[in-house]
């Protein structure tokens, strides 16, 4: 991997469609001019999660996250920058010019992208042997077209494969390919021999199913033998590593998020097969959690996509009771359940060889109930004709009910499990409650009246308000550096005017900054700040005093984080709007560009404060060092005092400014 140069870098997010991007990974819905969905990167049940096509970024107003295109993929995907660049000049057929790397650079290269590419080449090795080997031929493919019913055309697709069944080829051969030992064994491709060290091969003798992360790189693969020896494990799973996370990843997810989106609906099967199988059939909208128990991560990253989950049982499941765990896991995020039950003794696999994508998706249309319904089915067969099998079964219902967020969601239920169980809806709403309280903490009474008190206050006239946090004396260093960076970002091209004893002076924001700071030599503590200022400086050297910077040149940044702090700063008050309430009363509220006249030079004053008082701190703590001479206590007191003297006019005129 080399150094990708600037025009390129350009062209990548010239083409960038930020919407388009982000809407592989999230359901984004229009809101006015910008687009909305929960955030992917923190647990919300209330969209905050905002993108922006005319400024090309994001920002989730409940976690603080934001950035652009390339950004939100290097955060999502846990890629580096250049790996993020090139993940979208793909997307965009733009075609990535490098620098040829040096020696370290090349031995300094990040581990993560050597298993991406190893397990990219023995996704490869894998469906090759499938194809043109004898052996891979004649055990796998049999398997896969005869056994399974799969299509070339299918095959190619999920990329199944075949390893050879003598034990160490595949390692030797990765070997001779050049990757390295160390990550044969991290992947889990490889395993090592106990006497020697010596590798052998992880999934010798089985076909290979890969699995695909949400960006459809390969991060892992499930192996199943075709022996019948009832010693050996039917599949063989890589395990957990730097790229691979089985509760993180939900197979066959790459290939069904537009058909999820498209349907607002995800089927949820068992294993991987049953994923191929429903998706030859014409039904693509169907994942599958790998044989493992469902996990929270896993619901999330389907949340992200659709809120309605339909989960198909196999006829003659045995495992249907303690799968309703997972049931419980998906009401508990908030998203909509229903479930389907095959006749015995299909399986989704078989069922969707058997019938066609019509009959499949009528069969789940016509036999789909609430999980209430199906639950309380399910259970009342054992229960039936003992009370205290029904009670505990009510308890297991009311468990289930208690889980759900939404009061509204949670009430319709109640209702329905008191009709089905025959019981008093009072008692059930008691028992929900006290469950909510004993699990959650959920206090809805308090929560409702906290949230009325908090509207009325809103809503009442306060011309007072700031929207924004204005930085005060007490203001770290840091916020004072954010607040002289938002002020040059979205208004360094502006003027205000000053008055400055009795005389009204012209200002212009970014040359009062830039000359305030250069004369006393002044830089910022924080390097991302002091990133955006040098490049601020730099550009209005070009453009000229009064001529606004673009905005491109910060939401552009070659460095990612100087990226994401633009984008959260000049975003910082995109939540703020003043009340509808407020404009009816013909009630002002002076915005920041209104106050440029005492917030700049009040916050460049603060900042310079802030400063001196960090020098003097400095030159009082050097006159304690009793190794001084005589000479070098005279210079520390002289310099204190110089810092002292500049302190008196600084406040003079801080005083000036506040009042």
């Amino acid at each position: 991997m080399g150094l990708i140069d600037r025009a390129t870098v350009d062209r990548i997010y010239a083409a960038a469609d930020i919407v388009e991007i982000i809407g592989d990974y999230v359901t984004l819905k229009r809101k006015g001019v910008n687009y909305q969905a929960c955030c992917p990167f923190h647990n919300e049940k209330t969209p905050s999660f905002v993108v922006s096509p005319s400024k090309g970024v994001y920002k989730c107003f409940g976690c603080g996250k934001g950035g652009n295109a390339v950004t939100f993929l290097m955060e999502h995907e846990n890629i580096t920058y250049p790996e993020a660049l090139k993940m979208v000049a793909k997307r965009y057929g733009i075609e990535v010019k490098e620098k040829e790397m040096s020696e370290e650079e090349v031995r300094r290269n990040d581990d993560r992208e050597s298993m991406f590419a190893l397990n990219g080449w023995a996704a490869d090795y894998f469906s090759n042997y499938l194809h043109h080997e004898t052996e891979g031929m004649s055990v796998g493919m049999t398997y896969f077209r005869q056994k399974r019913g799969m299509t070339d055309a299918t095959i190619k697709k999920f990329g199944l494969g075949f390893c050879p069944a003598r034990g160490d080829r595949m390692s030797k051969d990765a070997l001779a390919a050049g990757y390295k030992k160390e990550f044969l064994l991290s992947t889990g491709l490889s395993l090592a021999r106990e006497r020697d060290g010596s590798l052998y091969d992880r999934f010798r003798d089985r076909v290979i199913f890969p699995v695909h992360n949400i960006s459809g790189r390969v991060v892992a693969f499930g192996g199943r033998t075709l022996r019948t020896d009832k010693t050996v494990a039917k599949y063989q799973n890589s395990p957990e590593s730097e790229i691979y996370s089985k509760k993180r990843e939900l197979y066959g997810l790459y290939f069904a998020k537009k058909a999820i989106q498209q349907q607002d609906y995800a089927i949820m099967v068992e294993g991987y097969t049953d994923v191929i199988s429903m998706h030859q059939a014409g039904v693509e909208n169907v994942v599958s959690s790998s044989g493992t128990s469902l996990t929270t991560d896993q619901i999330r990253l389907l949340n992200r996509f659709t809120k309605n989950i339909t989960v198909i049982y196999d006829g003659d499941s045995a495992g249907i009771h303690a799968s309703l765990r997972g049931i419980d896991m998906i009401l508990k995020e908030g998203m909509n359940v229903r479930v389907v039950l095959l006749p015995e003794p299909e399986a989704p696999d078989s069922f969707a060889r058997s019938h066609t994508a019509s009959e499949v998706q009528a069969y789940i249309r016509d036999h789909e109930r609430d999980f209430l319904e199906f639950k309380a089915n399910l259970l009342l067969q054992d229960a039936e004709g003992d009370p205290i099998r029904k009670a505990a079964l009510i308890g297991d219902m009311v468990q289930s009910i208690a889980q759900i967020p939404d009061p509204i969601q949670r009430s319709v239920y109640i209702k329905e499990c008191a009709r089905i169980m025959d019981i008093d809806e009072n008692i059930l709403i008691s028992e929900v409650a006290r469950k909510r309280m004993a699990t959650t903490g959920d206090r809805e009474a308090d929560e409702f009246v906290r949230r009325q008190t908090a509207l009325r206050k809103a809503e009442a006239p306060q011309p007072e308000v700031e929207f924004v946090k204005q930085v005060e004396a007490g203001s770290s260093t840091e916020a004072l550096e954010r607040e002289l960076v938002k002020y040059l970002l979205k208004y360094g091209h502006c003027s205000f005017e000053f008055k400055e004893g009795r005389t009204m002076v012209a200002c212009n924001v970014a040359e009062v900054i830039f000359l305030e700071l250069d004369s006393d030599g002044l830089t910022f503590c924080n390097p991302l700040y002091n990133s955006i200022l040098a490049t601020y400086r730099e550009q209005w050297k070009i453009l000229g005093t009064g001529v606004e910077v673009p905005a491109h040149f910060f939401l552009n940044h070659p460095d990612p984080e100087v990226c994401n702090a633009s984008v959260d700063i000049l975003t910082s008050d995109d939540n703020y709007v003043p009340s509808q309430l407020w404009r009816r009363k013909e009630i002002h509220v002076e915005s920041d560009a209104e106050m440029l006249a005492v917030g700049v030079p009040k916050a460049v004053t603060l900042y310079k404060s802030k400063v001196i008082e960090s020098y003097i701190k400095e030159w009082q703590a050097k006159l304690a060092d009793e190794s001084l001479t005589d000479e070098q206590v005279g210079e520390v007191i002289q310099r204190l005092a110089g810092f002292n003297k500049v302190k008196v006019t600084i406040a003079k005129k801080l005083q000036r400014l506040i009042l």
